[in-house]
């Protein structure tokens, strides 16, 4: 078992909430896309209500923005379920749900092998990747860093706090 895993987050501010009927290509599909994530190789976990999707979760002040996370084992893995399989048609379609977002709207980072990351984490490492571009701390899929021992020296180091 690898000692780290990658986890990601992307939000996305909705053009019309989710039971508009302009959302129905995004909602009908949400459940096949979700799922086709939980087969493919290296899917660790993902972010969900009792509904089975994390389209209820409204962690920001702006009603409209949607927050997606999972757990993946690496970076290969993740990208090519993102890019290689029917979520790439998904994602070429996300200008009909989605508007387009002023700042960073994707970041990754490693976690320890059996690590859930909550939500609170995650806007983290977003406001960090927002401020401070890719780093150890948080990164994107054009500038990936590899994972370190010291995950809780490296998130005291740009944080100034422990884990």
């Amino acid at each position: 078992m690898a000692a780290f895993h990658l986890a990601q987050v992307n939000i996305g501010r909705i053009r019309f909430p989710v039971d508009h009927p302009a959302m129905a290509g995004f909602m009908t599909r949400l459940d096949e896309i979700n799922a086709l994530a939980e087969r493919s190789p290296g899917f660790v976990w993902r972010l969900q209500t009792s509904e089975g999707n994390a389209t209820y979760f409204r962690p920001y002040d702006d009603d409209r923005v949607l927050l997606n996370m999972s757990v993946w084992e690496t970076v290969e893995e993740l990208k090519h379920y993102v890019y290689q399989t029917a979520h790439a048609e998904y994602l070429r379609q996300r200008q009909a749900w989605f508007e387009n977002f002023g700042s960073t709207y994707a970041a990754l980072w490693w976690v320890p092998a059996g690590h859930l990351p909550g939500i609170d984490e995650a806007k983290e490492r977003l406001a960090y990747l927002d401020a401070h571009g890719p780093s150890p701390f948080a990164f994107t899929f054009k500038a990936v860093f590899p994972a370190t021992d010291d995950a809780d020296g490296l998130l005291k180091s740009f944080t100034g706090r422990g884990a």
